[in-house]
């Protein structure tokens, strides 16, 4: 007897690969993604490496997947006025905003530290 949940998780074609739909991550449509584990700490860190010199406000360990972590990136890019992305699991807003960051994240009821320097 077959699991439903097994068979393949990544391709060389398409990298990783949903369970339930059995199409490539990027091209998932049931966007059925499971939640990263996460320690329940929400860290907020600046980061410049890499970028030009021009910084960057991270968020890591959000308890969120999919759709729910793309609509709180946007909640936090209108909060400080700036652009960003979502990448891997990790939220990027342009410019420093690491205060204004943390106090919406607070506002929602997240547990929230700041790391790095």
């Amino acid at each position: 007897m077959k699991s439903r949940s097994g068979g393949l998780v990544y391709s060389t074609d398409s990298g990783r690969m949903c369970p339930v739909c059995r199409q490539g991550v990027a091209a998932c449509t049931c966007k059925a993604q499971a939640l990263p584990n996460t320690d329940g700490v929400v860290r907020v860190s600046l980061q410049t490496k890499g970028r030009g010199g021009k910084s960057v406000t991270l968020v890591k360990g959000l308890p969120l997947g999919g759709l729910d972590l793309a609509a709180v990136a946007k909640q936090l890019r209108s909060a400080c006025g700036a652009g960003g992305t979502v990448k891997d699991g990790v939220v990027e807003v342009q410019g420093d905003h690491v205060a204004t960051v943390m106090a919406a994240l607070q506002k929602q009821s997240y547990v929230v530290k700041r790391s790095g320097g």
